[in-house]
């Protein structure tokens, strides 16, 4: 049942990537890298909109449940915040809108699921961005933050994300980080692409010894 799970995952993201309009995915999430060692990294995020949905079930089949629900959202199953006439009567038209996909796709443990999320396209904000039109997506801002990240290939399973986690967990120990939030595993590639060359990155918010003192002392 799980490996069907992945393959249906798999398979829902091929398909959006080749979709007209949906061409491999160009923009990715902006940021600028303070500190490498390796395959770690300290870097500065700029703010971001997602849009995410909240899913039950295990680390496999959380992203083939979310992602229809996601692409669905950018795919035109919104209303578009557009005033359409000037003329009496003022009319408002709730339009749907197609949204460029981005990378990274991303999947983070939260209360009760994972938390599966799009990144939205660099300048919309939540005031001009469509609204979903199923109530479990949701838009959310993130503030700019830093992130420890380390970067692997390979396939797509539990065994590589909780090895890769403890990787930079143990890096993130070592540089006196303090963690400050949930791993966030990233995905950037088709699943057409050869396990060998995928690009995946686990991410977890931190902050510097110096900025938990400060916070502390507020």
């Amino acid at each position: 049942m799980k490996k069907r799970s992945v393959r249906l995952w798999e398979a829902a993201v091929a398909v959006a990537l080749l979709l007209p309009g949906h061409a491999m995915a160009t923009e990715e999430a902006k940021y600028k890298i303070l500190e490498r060692d390796g395959d770690c990294e300290l870097r500065q995020y700029e703010p971001q909109i997602v849009a995410e949905t909240l899913v039950e079930g295990d680390f496999a089949e959380a992203g083939n449940r979310a992602f229809n629900l996601l692409f669905q959202y950018i795919n035109g199953s919104n209303r578009s915040r557009q005033a359409i006439a000037m003329t009496p009567p003022v009319a408002q038209e709730a339009r749907s809108e197609k949204i460029a996909m981005t990378a990274p796709v991303g999947q983070e443990p939260t209360a009760g699921g994972w938390t599966v999320s799009f990144m939205m396209p660099a300048g919309q904000t939540l005031e001009t961005l469509p609204e979903p039109t199923d109530s479990a997506v949701k838009l959310r801002a993130i503030p700019a933050r830093q992130m420890a990240s380390v970067r692997y290939s390979g396939r797509w399973t539990r065994a590589l994300y909780e090895q890769h986690r403890e990787q930079l967990r143990t890096w993130i120990e070592q540089k006196k980080l303090t963690i400050a939030g949930s791993e966030l595993w990233a995905r950037y590639n088709p699943p057409f692409m050869p396990w060998f060359m995928r690009r995946n990155e686990i991410l977890i918010p931190v902050k510097s010894s110096s900025s938990s003192d400060k916070d502390a002392r507020q």
